[in-house]
Formats: C-alpha cells, sequence, structure tokens
C-alpha cells in the first residue's frame, strides 16, 4: 500500500505561484510513476505532469513553460511548483502514483486562481 498527502494548495491572484507538495509512504519501492493530476469542476481528472524513475519528465501543453514537477526522493516528496498561474489552472490536484501492483490517488488539494 502507498499513502499519499498533498499540501499547498490555496487561492492566489492571475500571475501568482504557488508550490504544491506530495509526501509518499508506505511501499514506495512499487513506484515506478508520479504525477499531478487536475480537475475541475464538471469535467474529467487530467495528467497535468508526471515523473518516472528514470527521471524522465512529461507535461500537457497547457502548463508547459509555467509548471516544473520534480521530486526528492530522500524525503518521499514529490512536487509541483505553478508559476503564472491563469483562471483556467483552477482545479482540485491530486497527486497520484503508479505502482507495479495498482495505482494510488491522494486526497486532492484546491487551487483557486482568481482576481
Amino acid at each position: 500500500q502507498v499513502q499519499l498527502e498533498e499540501s499547498g494548495g490555496g487561492s492566489v491572484q492571475p500571475g501568482g505561484s504557488l508550490r504544491l507538495s506530495c509526501a509518499f509512504s508506505g511501499t514506495t519501492f512499487s513506484i515506478y510513476r508520479l504525477g499531478w493530476y487536475r480537475q475541475a469542476p464538471g469535467e474529467e481528472r487530467l495528467l497535468v505532469a508526471d515523473i518516472n524513475n528514470s527521471d524522465h519528465i512529461s507535461y500537457t501543453d497547457s502548463v508547459k513553460g509555467r509548471f516544473t514537477i520534480s521530486r526528492d526522493n530522500a524525503k518521499n516528496m514529490v512536487y509541483l511548483q505553478m508559476n503564472n498561474l491563469k483562471p483556467e489552472d483552477t482545479a482540485v490536484y491530486y497527486c497520484h502514483a503508479d505502482s507495479i501492483h495498482t495505482q494510488y490517488w491522494g486526497q486532492g488539494t484546491q487551487v483557486t486562481v482568481s482576481s
């Protein structure tokens, strides 16, 4: 079993920044990919960014150049630095882990971008 806990969400004005953090614990040796997804009201949950055990990183097009995903294996943490936030970034953000057995989700953290 893997547990994921997000933190760092909140409200910010357009152009602002937030940093999301996700602490993962449990059978962490089984994880081969970590990622951030987001879900806006009435929409499906979509991948924002992910990083695998080879440190290969991918981003959805709408966040390229603005968001940065990173991980600290020593601390069992994965981060999402979000800069130049836009109203369309407003969503619940979820930490996600793929393991050799199944996938895991955090509880989500709200990000609201509004003037």
